[in-house]
């Protein structure tokens, strides 16, 4: 049995040639189109003398030659490396060498840091470039890759892969030591957006908001694969920001929008009075925890669902999902089709529904990654007994929805009991005053860990450390509450827009 998960994009433009399959910076490009294109930069990597198997890095912003590059080394048998365009030398020295890259693409005006790490590693670079200028010394044009040659056929000729075989390599946040890369197959991915795009009735006049970064696997798996799977548009933003996310929202007449809370929290502060957002259907949150006061707020304000679900990078960025009609808020849902979860206690022992039951979410089906490439006995640690161990906390419900109470690692134990970070989160969310909010531990000589809030205000507002306190203490038990607050401007992000709370504690 033979399946490449470039077969996502052929199939849709054999479907419908003509329909479109992104918007970007003010043109349309076809399903046909970024089929041939595809075909012809997948030509340009055989040329190049790359083999099935080899690795293929991608340094690029979320840009329409991000999807030509994708899915020509998708059809060329290659393995995918997204990486984010802020990684500095060293990072990228890492990743290149770790996963035994045999190119990278990278993109003209942040290309500096990609030019250190590939004369260090003797990767060779090629520049996608926006300008007639020369390249700089020792790097190649992105365009020498694009095959003028005659196709054998419309798409180009794709290459025979195994189920199995590893189609995107992703690299963990590496908060817990060096970053290791999660191993992707295509059928897994295929499963993800199969099963996903189900979940939410993606149809194939459905346009995507696309800001989420493609580098990401949320990104990667349940935008770019979900939606071109089923025939949709990506309308593609480079980055957030509210004003071009709610103006392309508008223009494009966006009809889902997928993010990480912190995204939803900043569009429910816009005003968007005079606009015509009416073709938005539902919102799609993953990522982190979605706090129930941003979660209202936003569905008041825009009128539509928010969908949470749960997800990560080596489940291709989906486990399980609220259904349309089917939610309960603070809930992850429940798993996917063919995806199987449970609670487990310290021992691997199943544990009984109920929020006084709570475990680490094991996790197995078709979402589950091959493993960390290169590294046996971390994939060893991680998927063991046939089960995925997530590293997360949670419980189920007597109707089998899954709640997350928080990471391992984030767990705050002071005086002995267990302190949830989210829990304390959700009520300093609630606070008229607070933007944003993180909770973490610090070492504590008498008591362990002592409770730590670290909070962002809301421009024009005004709270004190002994006031906050004292609005937790009201609505937590006395052990839980914060007996330290800081403040910041801004919470540190991730690419993605999760809040680093390693930062927090490093800081």
């Amino acid at each position: 049995m033979s399946f490449n998960l470039a077969t996502i994009l052929t199939e849709s433009a054999l479907a419908a040639p003509d329909a479109p399959v992104c918007r970007f910076a003010g043109i349309t490009t076809t399903y046909a189109e970024l089929d041939e294109q595809s075909g012809r930069v997948a030509a340009g990597f055989r040329s190049a003398g790359l083999s099935p198997g080899q690795v293929v890095a991608l340094q690029l912003p979320n840009i329409q030659p991000f999807l030509i590059a994708y899915f020509g080394a998708l059809k060329a048998g290659l393995v995918v490396l997204p990486l984010n365009p802020l990684l500095m030398a060293p990072e990228l020295e890492y990743h290149l060498t770790d996963s035994a890259a045999a190119m990278l693409i990278g993109f003209e005006g942040i290309h500096a840091e990609a030019v250190k790490a590939c004369e260090i590693t003797g990767v060779p670079l090629y520049l996608l470039s926006m300008g007639s200028g020369p390249l700089p010394d020792g790097t190649r044009s992105a365009l020498e890759l694009f095959s003028p040659a005659p196709l054998d056929e419309p798409g180009g000729d794709v290459t025979p892969r195994d189920p199995d075989d590893t189609a995107v390599l992703v690299y963990t946040s590496g908060t817990t030591g060096k970053p290791k890369g999660a191993e992707l197959t295509h059928f897994q991915l295929y499963m993800n957006s199969t099963v996903a795009g189900g979940l939410f009735g993606v149809r194939s006049d459905d346009v995507v908001l696309a800001v989420l970064p493609f580098f990401h696997v949320f990104g990667l798996s349940s935008v770019v694969n979900v939606f071109i799977r089923h025939g949709g548009c990506l309308s593609i933003l480079p980055r957030f920001t509210p004003g071009a996310v709610l103006d392309a929202i508008e223009a494009d007449r966006c009809t889902v929008i997928g993010g990480v809370p912190t995204m939803l929290h900043a569009l429910a502060q816009q005003d968007i009075t005079g606009r015509d957002l009416s073709a938005l259907r539902v919102a799609v949150s993953g990522g982190a925890s979605l706090p129930e006061d941003i979660m209202r707020t936003f569905e008041d304000k825009f009128g539509i669902e928010v969908l949470e679900g749960y997800g990560m990078t080596e489940t291709a960025s989906s486990c399980s999902f609220n259904r349309p009609g089917d939610r309960k808020v603070l809930s992850i849902g429940k798993p996917l089709w063919g995806v199987q979860m449970r609670v487990a206690d310290a021992q691997g022992r199943h544990l009984p529904p109920g929020r006084e039951h709570v475990g680490e979410i094991l996790i197995r089906g078709h979402n589950v990654m091959k493993g960390y490439l290169g590294r046996p006995e971390a994939t060893a640690e991680t998927l063991r007994d046939g089960w995925l161990h997530s590293g997360d906390l949670g419980f189920v419900d007597e109707d089998g929805f899954y709640f997350i109470v928080d990471r391992a690692k984030d767990l705050v134990i002071r005086g002995g009991y267990n302190v949830y970070p989210r829990e304390i989160e959700e009520v300093l969310y609630a606070h008229p005053a607070i933007l944003e909010a993180a909770v973490i531990g610090k070492p504590d000589q008498r008591l362990g860990e002592e409770v730590v809030a670290v909070v962002a205000l809301r421009p024009g507002e005004s709270a004190t450390a002994e006031e906050i306190i004292a609005y937790t203490r009201e609505r937590l038990a006395a052990y839980k509450y914060p007996r330290e607050i800081r403040f910041m401007a801004e919470l540190p992000k991730g690419p993605s827009g999760k809040i680093l709370k390693t930062a927090l504690r490093d800081g």
